[in-house]
């Protein structure tokens, strides 16, 4: 068993310390005091503690006893807790999703021996992981992936619900989306290119473009063609665009939309939602699609987007824990998928999860 020390318990990290839990010592940290009761409440072997991250001093003191650490806290606190975490020289794998280039982290990585994994979700995540490993395999011409997690009833006027953050999903529609077009790296706006996907289990959904390659875009250059575009239900992107151009997502307003969002796209308890992806790998010789579906589990009482990234997380955590990877640096996942053995252990961890990814 191994001491994990996870820094965030919200909905995403409520379901990584109760997984990580079962074979494993976590101290889980966060600064809500009643979320870290709630999980508690449901494994009261892990243990809390209510810290705030931005106290670089105590969160470097709280994680001295780590063999390694989980972080999964807001995108905009995500680089510096991160840097905060390689130099007390501590393996981490990490979701925050940060705006920044992490990346850059890995001189101080290399420095302090510590291995450093991020972008370990659902996506990113697990179509980098894939991406990697196709990659190292055959000559790559075109990749694309669409994703979305959403609920099953959706009400009007915004058709949504978000699982985390409405904050780190307006930064979602404020970003300017990057994209690999005939061997040019492009910029497009968020919200921008909408077009409709049937799907047999939800039947339509719109796909616009977002800014999820991210590191992709520096470490699989060579692909001539790559975007990612992210799934809602109908009239939801429309929607979206009017608040942007009303100025609601400036820095000025995006505080107080967030607090007013975060009211109405909140999953009520229990609500049934699922996660929804397409993977597309065309090659030279062959092309190849995976396809995601997961619905909430009502056994677990878990959300899917909770379970997606999350077990996601979780499996990249016991990854490092069974030196399956041990080269010290900061890696996204498209760099480790390369090793077979690490792409068979993330798909087989999420299977036996009964997160079934389908390769046609």
């Amino acid at each position: 068993m191994a001491n994990i020390f996870q820094i965030g318990s919200g909905m995403v990290g409520s379901a990584m310390a109760l997984d990580l839990a079962k074979n494993h010592d976590v101290f889980l940290s966060d600064n809500n005091k009643k979320s870290l009761a709630e999980i508690q409440s449901q494994n009261n072997s892990i243990e809390i503690q209510q810290l705030d991250v931005t106290n670089k001093s105590a969160l470097s003191e709280w994680i001295q006893p780590a063999d390694i650490v989980l972080l999964a806290v807001p995108g905009f606190l995500g680089y510096e807790t991160l840097k905060t975490i390689i130099e007390a020289g501590k393996h981490v794998v990490d979701i925050s999703f940060a705006p920044e280039n992490v990346l850059d982290l890995n001189i101080l990585a290399k420095k302090n021996n510590v291995i450093s994994i991020v972008d370990a979700g659902v996506a990113p995540g697990i179509p980098n992981y894939l991406l990697g490993y196709w990659n190292s395999r055959m000559k790559i011409e075109s990749f694309e992936y669409y994703v979305g997690g959403l609920p099953k009833n959706p009400t009007p006027p915004f058709y949504y619900k978000a699982p985390f953050s409405p904050i780190d999903v307006i930064e979602e529609y404020t970003r300017p989306a990057r994209m690999m077009i005939d061997g040019k790296l492009i910029t497009r706006s968020a919200l921008s290119e909408i077009e409709t996907i049937e799907f047999e289990e939800v039947g339509k959904l719109e796909a616009f473009n977002t800014d999820g390659l991210r590191s992709i875009l520096s470490t699989m250059n060579h692909i001539p063609n790559m975007k990612e575009k992210t799934l809602r239900y109908p009239k939801h992107a429309q929607l979206m665009i009017k608040y942007r151009n009303k100025g609601l997502f400036d820095e000025d307003n995006i505080q107080e939309t967030s607090r007013q969002l975060f009211k109405d796209w909140k999953l009520e308890e229990n609500e049934q939602e699922f996660t929804i992806m397409d993977i597309i790998i065309e090659g030279t010789t062959e092309k190849i699609k995976y396809h995601l579906y997961d619905e909430f589990n009502t056994t677990s009482q878990t959300s899917s987007m909770a379970r997606t990234t999350g077990y996601t997380a979780t499996a990249t955590i016991n990854l490092i824990l069974e030196k399956l990877w041990i080269d010290s640096g900061v890696f996204p996942p498209e760099i480790i998928g390369a090793k077979e053995q690490c792409m068979h252990h993330i798909l087989n961890y999420l299977e036996t999860r009964n997160i079934t990814i389908t390769k046609k």
